[in-house]
């Protein structure tokens, strides 16, 4: 059984790492171009599975870890929905899986923030990142159900770089912090640093009225 395990970490980090690194080519490669299109399936593509591969072994004895557990479905909604926002472009309402997608994630955080409480009386500190998940979760899980009510345009763009990115994000933490065992709260916060002003960047960019239009 322990072999069948490693084998299956060994496949998850394998396809994690291709992930990753097709993730920094769709941040270099010019957006909208045919290379960055590729390099952003791939990196979606390559999270997804390394990151279900991730769910079921992150329960299993002595390969426990709350953490990329969490991780694991934060990148699977923020890389399904940032992909899928695109969408929007050429429909005029969500349909029944964006509304599952986000729905899924709404049940997660309620069921974080109750683990979370129940952590959290108990006095353990795991309850303090079910309850920081789960709350993240509530809100971006909101947020979707807002955005689906408008349907603003204007804001597709800015949605799908804040999830990619999110997604992109939350995978470096966990290949610092779960993957090559960094110790430091510098390896927790950078990442999430220097996503934000990549985010803020492009955010702007994108909401330039005379900009050049990028297509994603």
């Amino acid at each position: 059984m322990e072999t069948t395990i490693k084998i299956a970490i060994y496949i998850h980090a394998f396809i994690g790492v291709i992930g990753l690194l097709a993730g920094f080519g769709s941040v270099i490669f010019k957006k909208g171009s045919r290379n960055h299109k590729q390099s952003g399936k791939l990196f979606s593509i390559g999270m997804i599975i390394s990151s279900l591969i991730s769910l079921p072994i992150c329960w299993l004895p002595k390969h426990e870890n709350i953490f990329l557990f969490l991780i694991g479905i934060f990148t699977i909604y923020l890389v399904l929905s940032g992909n899928r926002v695109l969408g929007f472009r050429r429909k005029s309402k969500a349909d029944v899986t964006d509304k599952l997608i986000s729905a899924t994630l709404l049940v997660s955080a309620v069921l974080m923030l109750a683990f979370g409480i129940l952590y959290f009386l108990k006095q353990q500190n795991v309850g303090i990142l079910f309850l920081f998940f789960g709350t993240l979760a509530l809100f971006l899980s909101i947020r979707d159900f807002k955005f689906y009510k408008t349907m603003d345009q204007s804001k597709i763009l800015q949605v799908h770089i804040g999830k990619m990115t999110g997604a992109f994000t939350a995978s470096i933490t966990a290949f610092l912090v779960a993957g090559i065992q960094l110790n430091g709260l510098i390896y927790w916060i950078l990442p999430s640093l220097l996503a934000g002003i990549f985010i803020s960047y492009w955010t702007r960019k994108v909401q330039k009225p005379k900009a050049k239009k990028v297509t994603l």
